[in-house]
């Protein structure tokens, strides 16, 4: 039984976790210089919108699930959207009931969100299967892999539900910071083992069992205060064959080799969302939105660019023989993947790029602020 200290100290925890994003948040925009006009560019490749949709505006850390030639979309007021990625035709739409913190995760078949209210609702094919309070507030899309749902807290616990019914099966508390961060973390599926992230740390964790196997540190947090020192893992992670590569919180970059459990190698580096990742570099975006790559292997710098400095860029796609960027006006930049160089910009919807662009085959997906689909093609 829970005790009322212990239940005081987790809602403030909780509370202090939100009052953290919101500073952070607002240090960002009221601080960010005045972006420089962008230069012209003379398009060096091909590439068009191929079709678009709309959902209610995305004001939550949304990730889109790709399964099987399928795009999973969520929209704030609990909307959920399973699109075909080919063409934009609608497969299925169910709702939550209420407004999401959270989502999506898909296997395919069955399709997971988060509420604000902290509860787990699960989708088989846009019909409600079952719901399951949390008792933690969520910020990480669920994990749907292996028969089960996956779900990690703000405040790092680890829980696993039954797929079909939604019977809990284990979960795993750490100990923990007094303070967390209320952003998409790391929770992907590694073979036959669970990577999560556990502040600055990544661990491998038994998905039978909840079982910790190993655990290494991405991050080191250092700062005058707790705020400084934040250095949670931010989600989602980049998977180069046994690589899982991530961003810890304004602190670094850096690659797991998640078979061994064993650090690749880090960088010392700013920044706030998550990094992609390719056979040859990984590419993220520091504070100021200098957009670095490393090499994939080593973590040496390959090239580095600021021409997009204070766009509010997002996390980044490496697709193809570019790496590409979406910024909060709504543009999307495609750059050459091996000099940074621009090769494409095409417009949105004028609001900002909120989700990892996200693709299946050739086609590219990018969700704005306002709830636009916009799907592009070469």
């Amino acid at each position: 039984m829970t005790s009322p200290i212990s239940a005081v100290r987790r809602s403030m925890r909780l509370v202090v976790t939100l009052a953290v994003a919101l500073v952070v948040a607002g240090c960002a925009s009221s601080s960010r210089p005045k972006p420089q006009p962008l230069e012209p560019l003379t398009p060096k490749i091909g590439g068009s919108v191929a079709w678009s949709q709309r959902i209610e505006g995305v004001k939550f850390p949304l990730e889109v699930a790709v399964t099987k030639g399928v795009f999973t979309v969520a929209g704030d007021d609990g909307t959920v959207l399973a699109l075909d990625a080919q063409t934009g035709r609608e497969i299925w739409r169910g709702n939550a009931g209420a407004k999401l913190s959270a989502g999506v995760g898909s296997d395919g078949r069955y399709a997971a969100v988060v509420t604000r209210d902290g509860e787990l609702v699960v989708f088989d094919q846009g019909t409600v299967k079952w719901r399951k309070p949390l008792g933690t507030r969520v910020a990480t899309a669920p994990l749907v892999a292996g028969e089960r749902v996956f779900v990690l807290g703000v405040d790092r616990m680890v829980q696993a539900f039954d797929e079909v019914d939604g019977r809990k099966l284990w979960s795993l508390q750490r100990p923990g910071d007094p303070l967390t961060l209320a952003q998409s973390g790391v929770l992907a599926p590694f073979k036959n083992t669970l990577i999560v992230g556990q502040g600055p740390r990544m661990a491998g964790v038994d998905p039978l069992r909840g079982s910790v196997r190993w655990e290494v540190a991405v991050g080191s947090p250092r700062g005058a205060n707790e705020i400084e020192r934040l250095a949670d893992l931010v989600g989602p992670a980049a998977r180069v064959g046994d690589l899982i590569c991530a961003r810890s919180f304004q602190a670094s970059v850096g690659c797991v080799d998640a078979e061994r459990g064993a650090v690749v190698w880090t960088k010392n580096v700013g920044g706030i969302e998550a990094v992609a990742a390719d056979d040859r570099y990984v590419y993220g975006a520091d504070a100021s939105d200098r957009i670095t790559a490393w090499k994939t292997q080593t973590g040496e710098m390959a090239w580095t660019s600021d021409k997009l400095q204070y766009r509010g860029l997002s996390a980044p796609l490496s697709i193809g023989k570019t790496v590409v960027f979406g910024d909060s006006d709504g543009t999307v930049h495609w750059l050459a993947r091996d000099t940074g160089a621009a090769q494409l910009r095409l417009p949105t919807d004028g609001s900002a790029v909120v989700a990892k662009p996200v693709a299946s085959g050739s086609t590219m997906l990018v969700v704005t602020r306002n709830g636009g689909l916009f799907a592009f093609r070469p």
